[in-house]
């Protein structure tokens, strides 16, 4: 898909990209530019991203030994 760079340095995401990745109006993104590429990161609310490990096996991931 391409869009274009208003005279007003807008860019319209297209509808079917929006609809897809679930973005509303005044969600704000996160823009980062690596090797001439722009990405583009929904932000997420801190609430939504709890339990994202549930399950994780944390036992002897760390020991006593490794800390400073």
């Amino acid at each position: 898909m391409q869009t274009t760079i208003s005279s007003r340095f807008q860019v319209v995401i297209p509808k079917a990209l929006r609809e897809r990745l679930g973005l509303r109006p005044r969600q704000t993104l996160t823009i980062l530019a690596k090797g001439g590429i722009l990405y583009l990161v929904p932000d997420q609310d801190v609430k939504t991203l709890r339990g994202i490990a549930s399950g994780v096996e944390v036992v002897g991931y760390r020991d006593e030994s490794d800390r400073t």
